[in-house]
């Protein structure tokens, strides 16, 4: 990896904790209406999806598998971060076999 992709990474990772940071701290200013509270409930998915779809069309082949595992996992297990790593492993999979 070279060291503008790593600057860009850990430039990425404090803009998006200021931003929750931010966030949070503003949330606790306002009383939130039931709609807005759903809207921020189903927000993390919605950007999830965002990033994971056109990265799926852009390469099917590991992403489609990926994908199922990612739901078989988070569906058996009901754990976030093992559906996403039984997913990233699948790509890794994928890529090793077919090149």
């Amino acid at each position: 990896m070279n060291s503008s992709a790593l600057l860009t990474i850990v430039l990425m990772a404090i803009v998006t904790y200021l931003l929750r940071a931010s966030g949070y701290w503003l949330v606790g200013r306002f009383t939130l209406s039931p709609r807005l509270e759903a809207a921020l409930t189903y927000l993390p998915g919605a950007v999830l999806t965002a990033l994971v779809i056109p990265a799926i069309i852009d390469e099917p082949v590991p992403g489609i598998p990926a994908l199922l595992v990612t739901a078989i996992v988070m569906r058996r297990t009901g754990n976030l971060f093992l559906a996403l790593a039984g997913g990233v492993i699948m790509v890794w999979a994928m890529r090793q076999v077919i090149g």
